[in-house]
């Protein structure tokens, strides 16, 4: 089968490999196309090495066909994704959402289920609620947003420039700021401080992110763009009797990531089936151009997903 590896020079390069062999419980799904995610590129340069036992190869979600039963599926990955064929745990796999190709599926169940664990089971964010997603017009921002509105939560949100905000409105954003020009601080205080903060930026945005909680607030930290540690004012945390929740997704067990994913079909699957809830993809590439989604991510400026045509 054709995959992508990474090289001993942290670059993205084509191979021919053997299929992969389904281990007990396993499945082999033929890929139609995969998703594109920032784990890919800290993958690729180094910092974000798989769990133990998975593949060597990026890419954390698929959409394809099952080897065995010929349905469409969408897969849940620890690794493995950049390639024609991959094995996947039963568990972790769920039918294409009702109405969408497969194409548009490769960009929906890692930021979905990534939602999800967070904001539902992790957050418990209920309605009424003042939710803040950070980067809102990445792939998680972009589904979180729109999730977190169909759970009855205000949603406030950033993006890296004015040219986006009124995107991130028109996916349901009640309030949306520029994070490079505005004392976002002061202006979530003035909007009267999130409930429930989904975090990606890490260390350095911990100090403001504890500022900004409400009394009772949870702060879920899901990624490190700004840094792996920072100080925790302890003192301010206390006195609103908040929390800090950091979570990952792809080194859960395999039961772990079953009940998500059931818990995401239940919740988030009708709404991409009716139109409530749509993930963008910003841009398609051919397989072997993956080098070339890698920047479109790394550069910044998207909406959404980036997908990798496999199949073809």
């Amino acid at each position: 089968m054709r995959a992508i590896r990474i090289s001993a020079e942290n670059t993205l390069e084509p191979v021919d490999l053997p299929e992969p062999v389904p281990a007990p419980g396993e499945v082999l799904v033929d890929v139609i196309a995969a998703g594109v995610n920032r784990a890919d590129l800290a993958q690729t340069a180094g910092h974000y090495p798989p769990p133990p036992g998975a593949s060597e190869l990026p890419g954390l979600e698929v959409a394809g066909r099952r080897r065995d039963t010929g349905e469409e599926v969408v897969a849940l990955l620890a690794g493995g994704g950049y390639a024609q064929t991959v094995a996947v745990p039963e568990g972790q796999l769920l039918p294409l959402p009702p109405g969408m190709r497969a194409a548009d599926a490769a960009a929906v169940v890692e930021v979905c289920a990534t939602v999800v664990s967070n904001l539902d089971l992790e957050a418990q964010l209920r309605p009424g609620e003042t939710v803040l997603i950070h980067g809102g017009t990445g792939g998680i921002g972009t589904a979180a947003l729109q999730i977190a509105r169909e759970l009855g939560a205000r949603v406030l949100t950033t993006a890296g420039s004015d040219e986006a905000l009124p995107s991130l409105r028109e996916l349901g954003a009640d309030l949306a700021w520029n994070r490079r020009t505005v004392d976002l601080p002061s202006e979530v205080a003035q909007a009267g401080g999130a409930d429930v903060i989904l975090d990606v930026i890490g260390g350095s945005a911990l100090a403001d992110n504890v500022d900004m909680l409400r009394e009772h607030g949870r702060l879920v930290i899901i990624g490190t763009l700004g840094g792996a540690t920072g100080e925790l004012p302890i003192g301010r945390l206390m006195g609103k009797r908040s929390r800090v929740i950091g979570t990952t997704l792809r080194s859960r067990p395999v039961a772990q990531k079953q009940e998500i994913l059931a818990r995401t079909a239940e919740l988030v699957w009708p709404m991409l089936a009716d139109g409530r809830v749509r993930i963008p993809v910003h841009a398609r590439f051919p397989f072997e151009r993956a080098a070339e989604a890698h920047r479109v991510l790394h550069e910044g400026g998207h909406l959404g997903k980036v997908v990798l045509d496999v199949s073809a």
